[in-house]
């Protein structure tokens, strides 16, 4: 019973806004459930990712092969011919013939021309291209001369020359200036019948995949007295790719 005097009961009051407050544990739930979809979300971003890596990754790989055996299949590798293969009859611009038998050269030098040619074999499986070639008064060796001429040193041919996968066929040049300083000097080895070194560049039949070879040519005497040079090869470089050594 209210005593005398005494105002109206006070009522505890309430904040409107407590009742929509929820409790700490809830708030905490609510706080690790937006965490854990983040983290899930970018956890699969990221398999994701190192999926499409790995298969962007392997495609790439699965491409390079598929171009190495493509590069494989159209690249020449030129060695001299077999001493069974056939003689090539070989002509010059001024219609001077010279014949090739298989394995061998021919070095012939008159007082306008020297005139060089050399029986091949595209042991590769694409079509060579002969493109250019450089020749030595001497027989160039791996360990004193390890490197080719420098490129804009390679004569062009004037006609082009190619050599079927797996077939024969055969390079030639010519020398036609007497006061150029090579000249005198090839022209002298030859008729002193000293080794040659000769190097040519060639390629595959879309321009790619060119190859220096060097070639020595030594001189023989057969036994009816002729002179003929027999051709070997000593090194291979690779111009558009990597070299193998």
């Amino acid at each position: 019973m209210a005593s005398p005097g005494a105002g109206p009961p006070i009522l505890a009051s309430r904040c409107p806004c407590a009742a929509s407050v929820p409790p700490y544990g809830e708030h905490v739930a609510e706080r690790d459930w937006v965490t854990i979809s983040a983290l899930a979300t970018a956890l699969g971003t990221l398999v994701l990712a190192i999926a499409t890596f790995a298969s962007v990754r392997s495609a790439n790989r699965a491409a390079r092969t598929a171009e190495r055996a493509v590069q494989q299949q159209l690249r020449p590798l030129l060695f001299p011919s077999r001493l069974s293969d056939e003689t090539l009859k070989v002509g010059f611009a001024d219609q001077h013939w010279v014949r090739v038998p298989g394995g061998r050269a021919v070095a012939e030098a008159t007082p306008e021309a020297v005139y060089l040619a050399m029986s091949l074999r595209n042991v590769g499986s694409g079509l060579a291209v002969l493109d250019g070639w450089v020749v030595r008064p001497q027989q160039l060796f791996s360990t004193t001369s390890p490197d080719h001429a420098p490129l804009d040193q390679f004569r062009r041919l004037t006609r082009d020359l190619f050599v079927p996968a797996g077939d024969v066929f055969f390079w030639q040049g010519a020398l036609r200036d007497p006061s150029e300083p090579l000249f005198a000097e090839i022209s002298r080895a030859v008729s002193e019948a000293a080794a040659l070194t000769i190097e040519l560049l060639y390629g595959d039949d879309e321009g790619g995949q060119r190859t220096i070879t060097r070639y020595t040519l030594q001189p023989m005497h057969a036994e009816d007295g002729s002179l003929s040079w027999l051709a070997s090869v000593a090194r291979h470089w690779n111009i558009d790719r990597a070299d193998p050594r």
